[in-house]
């Protein structure tokens, strides 16, 4: 299982969505688990991206599904981002 950072911005029918009902964000966490993929955190922040979540993914295919059916929604746009664990990362410079 690979681990994925999400950035996600909000559109303007995001925004709106989520003032209205903010329980909107678990409620796609939810989703996001149903096509194959585990939250493991999720924050929400201040500067350029309104979110961050932090993913479990079997492979970039299924990261890439949830990010497309995510953005056609209309509501965020994403930007994504494989991750390696510091100790995966000096493994494979020692190989």
């Amino acid at each position: 299982m690979g681990i994925y950072l999400m950035l996600t911005n909000l559109t303007d029918e995001g925004r709106k969505t989520v003032k209205e009902k903010p329980e909107r964000i678990k409620e796609v966490s939810k989703e996001v688990e149903k096509m194959g993929v585990k939250v493991l955190n999720q924050y929400a922040l201040l500067g350029a991206y309104d979110f961050v979540n932090i993913l479990e993914a079997p492979d970039n295919q299924t990261i890439a599904k949830v990010a497309l059916e995510l953005g056609a929604r209309g509501t965020l746009q994403t930007t994504t981002l494989a991750a390696l664990s510091i100790d995966e990362f000096i493994k494979m410079l020692k190989k």
